[in-house]
């Protein structure tokens, strides 16, 4: 008897573990993500995919990036560069509760900042290609535990690398 006791209590469960709801909104893209791939792609009327490939890549490279990865045929470039992540306030907390018996405390020391830079016809224009750029980094800390992962969405970034590309993709047809 006592073993159909539980036999029925581990049923139950397991029915009511499988009976999940899905977010009403799980399929739908967020408000920003619009906005967001505005900010991440530009239009550029040149014929020649190569060579906005390849003043892709100069700027990313004119940027301290090293390229990952080319595949020229699906208009596909990676790049990536390892840069410093430390934070002041970060230390002060650490070099605080060492002080006050804490122990040891770890902080951000790295993040590798990683770039994909994706080109395809544009399907409104056949006179051109459309650019995207996805800057996304990985914070490490001095443990060597990932803190951070995410894209990153500073405007800045993506007008300063758009408006060198624009200059690149000028003197690339210019042959200068």
């Amino acid at each position: 008897m006592k073993k159909m006791k539980y036999i029925f209590v581990a049923c139950t469960l397991a029915m009511t573990g499988c009976a999940t709801t899905a977010p009403e909104n799980l399929f739908q893209a967020s408000e920003t993500s619009l906005q967001e791939r505005q900010m991440q792609s530009r239009f550029f009327e040149t014929k020649d995919e190569i060579s906005l490939l390849s003043a892709g890549v100069a700027v990313l490279q004119d940027m301290g990036y090293s390229i990952d990865e080319t595949e020229t045929k699906s208009g596909v470039i990676t790049a990536s560069k390892t840069v410093s992540a430390t934070n002041n306030a970060q230390i002060a907390g650490a070099v605080i509760l060492a002080v006050l018996g804490g122990g040891n405390m770890s902080v951000d020391s790295e993040q590798q900042i990683k770039v994909s830079f994706v080109t395809l016809p544009s399907k409104l224009n056949n006179e051109g290609y459309l650019a995207r750029a996805t800057f996304q980094r990985i914070v490490t800390n001095t443990q060597g535990q990932v803190t951070k992962a995410e894209t990153m969405k500073t405007e800045e970034l993506y007008v300063e690398f758009f408006s060198k590309l624009s200059k690149s993709v000028f003197l690339e047809a210019q042959e200068i």
